[in-house]
């Protein structure tokens, strides 16, 4: 993540894709290296394996799609940042060694367009754009209510274009292998969109969505390393020491009691926090006799998310609208049109009056956007996601969330996280699912479009669902 901003900035310009079968080729060759040597000194870590269940599916979805056939959309779950990679692996050898396998003719190589959130330049530096771009990337700002380069992009890539498109229909990274967050509707919308296109083109290919699930755990349980990423998180929030029977108790047990006696404290002192420097009103919960200490917390949490956008909210002058990530989205949109500023032609040319007044504006919307960002790390979390399965990958989960908050508390920016061990990838493909045949019973006004476009996000969420378990 950039450090804090202190001054105003440049626009944030699109990004056209220009999609180079060099750039494709070089990246694929250093693919199996970048995946395994993303370390830190001190934890070496990094995805050793990544296997896949039905990508027959895929390969004949590309055989048809090459011979004329179908037009299709690849609709992938976003579980962590290392999803991009994991997918062109997937895409560059999982599947035409399986096609291979099968018997299934394809033309290589193989890779597909892909739809990527604008900020990620913002954290990552511009040679992430030159690169997404090479690889035939199309940038979205996702909190944009119409973002019309995007958009005319990728309905443009999808009907036309040489390969398929990718994206990833929750809108970003939750942080959890086992829980899919709302889908957006943009999948379903471009979807279609394209049916739409073909047809004013009098063309016959079909249109299909393909869903595919990202599941990650670690070669080796690393309950060590959970354990120091805990108590590291424990000293550095300031928490008196305090003994845990061990007795008899299994190591999920402690680490979760563990878990639970953190959580109480970083959201008392947040409470607090809030109360006292912003005058929010948080009285004490009064639980219901049936509720478990987790669910009192998860009830405090969500409210703790709602007091932190609220105050953005206010700032921006935006109107809560929507669940958690549907507020953050906005209000990301709204912190960058205050930092990212479109309506100064050249900001070097600003008297220094001008110039001060609009680093002040820059350096508050940053400021401001770190409460939406503590918000935005938990909007995934649950009251049993640990305790329905107590893993290492759901604890390892937790403890990198929790991570991440207190970094940018203590920090303002967020520091590569800590590596808990050597990971390996499961990805699953679902069977297709037409768009085609959806179209007929959405023809005709606004609002049968709108519902048909609800319906298949509903089913493709409750798919990706069911490929996750």
């Amino acid at each position: 993540m950039p450090k804090s901003i202190h001054s105003t900035q440049p626009p944030l310009n699109f990004i056209p894709q220009r999609y180079n079968p060099l750039i494709v080729k070089i990246t694929s060759w250093f693919l199996p290296f970048v995946l395994q040597v993303r370390t830190r000194p001190w934890l070496p870590a990094g995805i050793v394996n990544i296997e896949a269940k039905n990508a027959e599916v895929l390969a004949k979805l590309y055989q048809e799609f090459q011979a004329g056939k179908i037009r299709f959309l690849i609709a992938f779950r976003h579980p962590e940042v290392e999803d991009p990679l994991t997918m062109l692996y997937f895409l560059t050898r999982i599947v035409p060694k399986v096609a291979r396998q099968q018997g299934i003719a394809l033309q290589y190589p193989l890779h597909s367009h892909f739809m990527y959130e604008r900020g990620m330049t913002l954290w990552a530096g511009k040679w992430l754009g030159w690169l997404f771009s090479g690889l035939g990337g199309v940038p979205v700002r996702r909190g944009r209510r119409v973002d019309r380069n995007s958009i005319q992009m990728a309905r443009d890539l999808l009907a036309n274009a040489k390969m398929p498109i990718a994206i990833a229909p929750e809108g970003g990274t939750n942080g959890h292998s086992g829980i899919v967050s709302p889908l957006e509707p943009g999948v379903a919308q471009l979807g279609f969109w394209c049916v739409e296109d073909l047809q004013k083109a009098n063309r016959e290919e079909k249109v299909v969505i393909i869903p595919i699930a990202i599941k990650y755990s670690y070669v080796n349980p690393p309950w060590e390393k959970i354990d120091w990423l805990l108590s590291k998180l424990e000293t550095d929030s300031g928490l008196p020491v305090a003994e845990i029977s061990r007795t008899g108790q299994k190591k999920e047990e402690i680490l979760y009691q563990r878990f639970l006696r953190l959580a109480e404290y970083l959201i008392s002192e947040m409470e607090d926090f809030y109360h006292r420097f912003y005058h929010r009103d948080l009285p004490t919960i009064i639980a219901e006799e049936t509720a478990t200490p987790n669910q009192v917390l998860i009830t405090r949490l969500h409210r703790l998310m709602d007091t932190a956008l609220q105050i953005t909210e206010q700032y921006f002058n935006i109107q809560p609208q929507g669940n958690f990530i549907d507020r953050c989205r906005r209000l990301e949109e709204a912190g960058w049109n205050y930092i990212y500023r479109d309506d100064i032609e050249d900001i070097q040319s600003l008297p220094p009056f001008k110039r001060g007044l609009a680093d002040w504006v820059a350096e508050e919307a940053d400021l401001r956007m770190q409460h939406m960002r503590i918000a935005e790390s938990f909007v995934a979390v649950t009251a049993n996601y640990i305790q329905e399965n107590p893993t290492a990958e759901r604890f390892a989960e937790t403890a990198l969330l929790m991570f991440d908050m207190l970094s940018r508390i203590k920090d303002s920016t967020l520091p590569g996280r800590p590596r808990l061990g050597l990971k390996q990838a499961m990805i699953t493909v679902g069977e297709p699912i037409s768009v085609s045949e959806r179209w007929d019973s959405c023809q005709g006004n606004k609002q049968a479009l709108r519902k048909g476009v609800s319906d298949l996000t509903k089913d493709l969420e409750v798919v990706l669902e069911e490929l996750i378990k």
